[in-house]
């Protein structure tokens, strides 16, 4: 599900590594990649968040879980520095049945 959608005027693969250390200086578990697509996973007390490119030219905040607290958290942090446009109700990826 997508939570929010970052807001900028770069190319995804230019904003990736400032983003990146942003989430790296204010999360401790985080693993990423930039092939392709620009990923970055955000883990903490077995919950997960993904703020990834995978379908946007921009990154998305996404969990599988509609009532992951992680997500509010890392939203949170992410308004401190950049626009967001956070949706009031999920958004479903394409992969995901209704």
């Amino acid at each position: 599900m997508i939570f929010a959608e970052l807001q900028y005027d770069k190319d995804y693969s230019e904003f990736h590594s400032e983003l990146l250390s942003f989430i790296k200086a204010n999360f401790a578990n985080v693993e990423s990649g930039l092939q392709g697509d620009s990923w970055i996973w955000i883990a903490k007390e077995n919950k997960k968040v993904a703020i990834d490119t995978f379908s946007s030219m921009k990154h998305q905040v996404k969990s599988e879980q509609s009532d992951n607290l992680l997500v509010n958290e890392v939203i949170s942090c992410l308004t401190k520095k950049y626009k967001l446009v956070v949706y009031q109700e999920p958004e479903l990826e394409p992969h995901e049945d209704v």
